[in-house]
């Protein structure tokens, strides 16, 4: 029945708890587990100048990639090795929607920052996009 889960993790708690929900449903359902993060990337092109893409500061990708670790260890420990790991670059609603078109999960589990209506509006909020776009069926986490 969930053939595949696909997880995204952000190192914030809801995430840390959405990684530890997708162990326990992959165990259960002997499910092969992906593990994903997005380093969030913006481009301000000035109209009178030439585009050049966006160069991240070296400790922000490390910090991606050591999420990705952390994870991969964590769901490792908890007895479900993780059979794909991705660290992907760019507008995180964006590349976690092509990430779920290409890779097809029978579920993807995402946290939720939890919050308020007013920052939510403000801010905008992944998990809420991704309710309204992804094609798959997804469960939002709230820690706790």
């Amino acid at each position: 029945m969930l053939g595949k889960i696909v997880v995204a993790v952000d190192g914030s708690p809801h995430a840390e708890r959405a990684l530890e929900v997708a162990v326990d449903l992959a165990k259960k359902y002997q499910s092969e587990l992906d593990i994903v993060t997005v380093i969030p990337t913006m481009v301000v092109v000035a109209s009178t100048e030439p585009w050049v893409p966006p160069q991240l500061p070296e400790t922000e990708t490390k910090y991606y990639h050591d999420l990705i670790e952390k994870a991969t260890r964590k769901a490792t420990e908890l007895g479900v090795p993780p059979k794909k790991t991705l660290c992907l670059e760019g507008h995180v609603v964006d590349e976690l929607l092509a990430f779920t078109e290409k890779e097809l999960p029978d579920l993807f589990i995402v946290g939720s920052r939890g919050l308020s209506t007013a920052r939510r509006l403000l801010l905008g909020s992944v998990s809420d996009a991704l309710v309204h776009h992804v094609k798959c069926p997804i469960l939002i986490v709230k820690r706790g």
